[in-house]
């Protein structure tokens, strides 16, 4: 399967998505969803040492931009969504783990080179042009593996080289992109520029269609028969490679390039193992590994110029139903100051022993893991200009930006020295981990039970920096950490072979981990007192203000608040860990069968519930209820309004919850055909996705209607129902050399998404968190909790509602993530044919992978569409009647809806040869 399927990126997720249980999320990041849970919540192993993203920030499930390793160097994958064996954990949504290949005593490798270009790229959707840019991607490597001393020491090596592209497709109105941001139109893009250009002196770039990255991996690996009886293994694997990222890249937000930047990581590993046979009925294993990883998060143009944030309304259309756009220039806040590096070693000591029909299987593993990091927001300043413009105004915002009046400034650093390396968080902590298992077989042989228990608990004495301002305000120290938090894991399976033809198999178990470290480090980072947050909300213009430095606005920071940083006072928000803290862990319940009949049928079908206690939620400490909006959702005052104190807390009372089934039929026929065809149906609920990185973003990137009490409902990484369709054709037409056909199809309902209010700054709710409201859906123009404004389109919105189904929920709040994209279908195609090598076995083949093959026969076929993150639809923008407690509709933002997915959507082919010994 690894060789002979449709992988056009050389990647194991390219694999695995045959399952219909896991899905690839082709309009995001590639993330893989598993039974329908966070991405983060996944574990990655390289022959069973994890190489996760220790860190948590990327949505991959990698540590890096990709597949931290060659893939040739892979001998097998798998993926375990409720294994049942104590050795298995750090995961609560499913581990994968690959094995890598050995050297022999024959020689064996091979050699391949890929490629691709604009030429071989398709470059319509739906009629429309699609400008792609003008790239070529080049792809090459080899693998060797073979003797060093026969019968005794044996070395294998990979290496592969990517020299590719990131491509982007966001345009405005009047442009030629494939992802029109309908919200702004190229006029109002050319008089932003002008301003930069001319009022501001700052080029913000413009919006290429492509911009160079590479990646380039490579393993090592040396096998050491000692003896009969011992075996040792070493294992080197190095990665560094990079994309070009968009920081803000919804279907209402469009960027200058120069707001780009360099998203990249450097991984070294290092792993060594000895295996042992002491006796016939007792073996052990000692491994220990060591891992670092240098990432760079670098703005493309440089920091010089702070972020600037524009909103913008364009009647894209001409029929008078204006859309809200917000374009982005200058360097990505985000990325003012962002520098990480962590190293982790990993211990392992574990054994068998045999007694009758019992395998007794105990040990003992350590990770221990150091983390620098340095993350300020806002250092180079951020200014946005979204007051003053509105349906009736479009173009009030940018008035404002050539005038200088921002709504908002912020800035933020370390303090008292305004140095960011001042606020760097350096801390360390360990998880240890003990289990022990019985495995006992029947006399037939038929029946195995396994039942054991696995207990981690975590260590650490690095603790946040206490603010005694937070005490004040929250009751309780912010210098917390998961130090002696722990949790045993019992599990139980069984395999039950109930004739030669049916088999059953599940159990239930306990498991914890997956959750990423960085929502620890935020109490590390933003204490409020290391790093220091100031706003200036008076419209003061920009060119009255005083600036340090050279004094030039925006390429500089506004004196007063510079200078209320370097006074170190600590008004700024503090994000901490809630001293009730429990480690989040899911139960899951498994239950499925094998069934063979007919002339070699097999049909396989599993069901899997897993229920969840204590996930992980962002409160905000600081909110007060003291209210209540017309619909009932509650209205809070928040005493430190925009410096909330965000607490990483669990969540109470009904928590996630999910069911999959799933099916699946394959057959092998003599004519060298074989196919698999799957179905999984998944509903699964959270409370809260936990979709970002950043505290403030993991309580405002969600649809609510009460954010400190979210509720359980449909999670964003449900896919409710997906089929996945897989044949092969293998024919020997030219001695023994092979003609290969395979196909890859796959049919999934769309994400789920939810409809919003827009307005923004808890000026309704008091939660500054507005704009991701659920939407209240009134019963007519006559409802009595809503006054409609005098330019609010009725018609447009009540026409809009009976389109989207939200008339099922006149006269209440819209549940969140009731509604979904569209179904999309995707094939994929590849053809190889092999010739004669150098020697007899060797094999040149020449081979032919076209993705998104349908999109070939027809630009309007399997087109990707999606709201994308955070899954949410502002339709809106609204205000409250403090004296009849009404809403007031001002305005219907004609919500640009599903947008395509371009680049996931056009058909790509890439041609090669592989030489094989």
């Amino acid at each position: 399967d690894l060789e002979d399927y449709p992988t056009i990126n050389r990647d194991i997720r390219d694999v695995i998505r045959f399952d219909p249980r896991i899905y690839q999320d082709n309009g995001f990041v590639g993330a893989i969803h598993c039974g329908g849970a966070n991405p983060r919540f996944n574990s990655l192993t390289l022959d069973g040492v994890r190489m996760n993203d220790n860190f948590g920030l990327n949505s991959n499930g990698f540590p890096t931009e990709r597949q931290p390793f060659p893939y040739d160097s892979i001998q097998e994958v798998s993926v375990e969504l409720a294994p049942f064996d104590v050795v298995y954990g750090g995961f609560t949504a499913c581990n994968i783990n690959a094995v890598t290949k050995s050297g022999e005593n024959e020689f064996h490798g091979s050699v391949f080179y890929d490629y691709t270009s604009d030429s071989l790229k398709g470059d319509s959707l739906e009629g429309d042009s699609i400008n792609t840019g003008d790239f070529e991607i080049k792809r090459y490597g080899f693998s060797l593996g073979g003797p060093i001393l026969k019968d005794n020491l044996f070395f294998f090596v990979a290496y592969e080289k990517l020299e590719d592209v990131s491509q982007f497709d966001r345009g405005p109105t009047g442009s030629s992109r494939g992802r029109i941001v309908q919200g702004v139109s190229q006029e109002q893009v050319d008089e932003i520029l002008d301003i930069a250009q001319n009022v501001y002196g700052y080029d913000p770039g413009g919006f290429p269609a492509s911009l160079p990255v590479e990646d380039e991996k490579y393993t090592i690996k040396l096998d050491w028969l000692i003896n009969d009886s011992h075996r040792a293994a070493v294992t080197y694997n190095y990665n560094d490679g990079f994309t070009i990222s968009q920081a803000d890249d919804s279907n209402n937000e469009l960027e200058f390039s120069n707001h780009f930047y360099e998203r990249g990581a450097e991984l070294t590993s290092y792993t060594g193992a000895v295996f042992s046979d002491w006796t016939n009925s007792f073996s052990t294993e000692a491994r220990v590994s060591y891992s670092e990883l240098d990432n760079r998060q670098i703005s493309i143009a440089g920091t010089d110029f702070g972020e600037v944030q524009i909103r913008t309304f364009n009647d894209a259309d001409g029929n008078g139903v204006f859309t809200q756009a917000t374009v982005y220039l200058g360097a990505d806040d985000s990325r003012h100051a962002n520098k990480l590096y962590y190293d982790t070693w990993n211990y392992k000591l574990a054994g068998n022993y045999l007694l009758d029909q019992h395998k007794f299987t105990f040990g003992y593993e350590l990770e221990d893991l150091s983390i620098f990091d340095i993350f300020i927001q806002e250092a180079e300043g951020e200014y946005r200009f979204e007051a003053g413009c509105n349906a009736a105004n479009p173009n009030g915002c940018i008035d404002r930006f050539r005038a200088g009046t921002a709504s908002r400034i912020t800035y933020e650093n370390a303090a008292p020295s305004n140095n960011p390396a001042d606020a760097a968080a350096a801390f360390d902590y360990q998880i240890n981990t003990v289990y022990f298992q019985d495995e006992w077989v029947n006399g037939n042989g038929n029946v195995t039970l396994i039942g054991g228990l696995r207990y981690d608990w975590y260590a650490s004495n690095d603790l946040p920096r206490e603010n005694a301002n937070f005490i004040a305000r929250n009751g309780f120290s912010n210098a917390q950490n998961f130090d002696g938090e722990g949790l045993i894991q019992p599990r139980f399976g069984f395999n039950w072979d109930f004739s030669p033809a049916v088999a059953f198999h599940g159990g239930v178990g306990l498991y914890s981990g997956g959750n990423p470290n960085v929502w620890l480090t935020n109490a590390y980072t933003n204490d409020g007192q290391t790093q220091v947050e100031y706003q200036d909300r008076t419209a003061t213009p920009l060119f009255n203000l005083a600036w340090n430095g050279s004094g030039r606005p925006i390429w500089d920071i506004p004196q007063q608040l510079f200078d209320a940083v370097a006074a170190g006072t600590t008004n700024s928000a503090v994000n901490a860990v809630d001293p009730a803290f429990k480690l989040p862990k899911n139960w899951k319940y498994s239950l499925g069968f094998a069934w063979v009949f007919g002339d070699d049928y097999q049909l396989n079908g599993d069901v899997l519930y897993t229920s969840a206690s204590d996930s992980a939620i962002i409160v905000g400490g600081t909110m007060v209820k003291t209210g209540t909006a017309p619909d009932g959702r509650p209205i809070y005052t928040d005493s430190r309004r925009f410096a909330t104190d965000y607490i990483l807390s669990n969540v109470q009372g009904s928590d996630a919850r999910s069911i999959q089934y799933s099916l699946s039929l394959n057959k092998t026929h003599d004519n060298g055909v074989d196919w698999t065809v799957g179905y999984a149906y998944t509903q699964a609920d959270d409370v809260n996705p936990m979709t970002s990185s950043v505290s403030f973003s993991n309580f405002a990137s969600i649809a609510v209607s009460d954010p400190n009490n979210p509720g359980r409902a449909t999670s964003n990484y449900e896919i409710p129902h997906r089929f996945t369709l897989r044949i092969g054709y293998t024919a020997y037409w030219w001695g023994d050399n092979a003609s290969k056909i395979s196909v890859f199809a796959s049919s999934n309902k769309g994400r789920p998404h939810s409809y919003t209010f827009a307005n923004d700054d808890g000026a309704v709710f008091g939660d500054e968190i507005s704009n991701r409201h659920l939407l209240y859906v009134p019963t007519g123009p006559d409802d009595p909790l809503v006054i409609f404004g005098p330019g609010f389109n009725s018609q447009a919105f009540f026409d809009f509602v009976n389109e989207t189904g939200l008339d099922s929920y006149a006269g209440g709040i819209s549940p969140r993530n009731e509604f979904n994209s569209s179904w999309w279908n995707t094939y994929d195609l590849r053809l190889e044919q092999e010739f004669p090598g150098f020697r007899n076995g060797h094999h040149l083949s020449a081979f032919l992978t076209i993705r998104n093959f349908c999109n070939l026969l027809n630009n309007d076929w399997c087109i990707l569409q999606e709201i994308n993150f955070p899954s949410t639809v502002p339709v809106v923008d609204m205000a409250l009647d403090a004296a009849t407690n009404r809403y007031i509709y001002q305005s219907f933002l004609a919500p640009s809806g599903q947008g395509r997915v371009v680049n996931t959507s056009l058909w790509e082919a890439r041609i090669g040869v592989m030489y094989r010994f």
